[in-house]
């Protein structure tokens, strides 16, 4: 990408993530958010120039966190799918189009076009922060399409609505406000799996069901005191 659609989408994201989350957070949350999508759109980028350098399982399995879940098409551990796998001669190419964050920043999930020379598709990528502030992917999944997707100009970014403050809210640490984000390994019976996920704080919520006829994956987010569905990806069997 050219220096001048980084610094681009990096004031998008700023905008965005301002007016997402100024009218939204209230009283102590509102102190205590540590939503930053910039940081995870820096991380996804991070991730796409990596599977170009070092090659793109190397890539993946990189910047995914012990627990991250693929589909091939069930729904499987990445670093056991992973581990010995070779790089194919040629990784594919992807970039970030938008962006979802929960109101402490513990959960976010991308989503953007990729390219390879047999075709174009689109991914979602679930990003959980690290002990450590930095972000590692904990699910990736996406398809084909018969026309690619765009990127726009200034990457849209949706954070959560914050929990209202509650009592001792005021008493919480530094370390309460880096928690890690829950994520539920996968349940599989038969031909089915599901799993999913949450935030530390509950403001954004992830779900992905598998069958013998494809998946679906469901992204929730804090809006208006409630969870409400911000992204849903249903994918066919093929």
């Amino acid at each position: 990408m050219r220096a001048s659609h980084l610094l681009a989408l990096a004031v998008g994201l700023m905008q965005a993530a301002c007016a997402s989350a100024g009218p939204q957070v209230r009283g102590t949350a509102a102190r205590e958010a540590r939503a930053d999508p910039s940081r995870v759109i820096a991380a996804e980028l991070a991730f796409a120039r990596l599977a170009q350098v070092k090659g793109q399982w190397t890539a993946f399995a990189r910047t995914s966190t012990s627990e991250a879940v693929m589909f091939v098409p069930q729904a499987v551990n990445a670093h056991q799918w992973l581990k010995g796998r070779a790089n194919p001669p040629t990784a594919v190419t992807w970039q970030p189009a938008q962006v979802w964050a929960s109101c402490d920043g513990s959960l976010a999930v991308t989503r953007g076009p990729w390219q390879r020379p047999d075709g174009v598709g689109y991914f979602t990528t679930v990003w959980q922060r690290q002990r450590d502030g930095s972000f590692k992917w904990v699910l990736d999944q996406g398809d084909t399409l018969r026309q690619p997707l765009e990127v726009p100009e200034m990457i849209p970014a949706k954070v959560a609505e914050c929990p209202s403050a509650g009592p001792g809210d005021s008493r919480r640490d530094r370390r309460s406000q880096l928690a890690r984000a829950t994520v539920r390994a996968p349940v599989c019976d038969g031909t089915q799996c599901s799993g999913g996920g949450a935030s530390a704080d509950g403001t954004l919520t992830y779900e992905y069901r598998t069958t013998i006829s494809g998946r679906r994956l469901s992204v929730q987010l804090s809006q208006d005191g409630a969870l409400h569905e911000v992204l849903r990806s249903d994918v066919s069997a093929h």
